[in-house]
């Protein structure tokens, strides 16, 4: 995964893994910043009501603002 390039996310390297999924440093190349991005494991993906608790948590951490939590900016299918 690291090096290859996800819509405009270039992979970095991975930071950390748990039962929701891989979290990976990348690069955004269209605006030039460093994120982090998720990705989902295959047995959470597959099954639609898995991927609606993600869903619901991720809006959770969305609508949280504090200097410490991490902002959400996007949700890929």
């Amino acid at each position: 995964m690291i090096g290859s390039k996800v819509n405009q996310y270039e992979i970095l390297e991975k930071l950390g893994s748990g039962g929701m999924g891989i979290v990976y440093k990348a690069q955004d190349t269209k605006l030039e910043r460093t994120v982090a991005i998720k990705f989902l494991p295959h047995q959470i993906a597959g099954h639609a009501q898995e991927r609606e608790r993600f869903n619901t948590e991720a809006k959770a951490a969305a609508a949280l603002n504090p200097p410490n939590i991490a902002t959400i900016h996007s949700i890929e299918g």
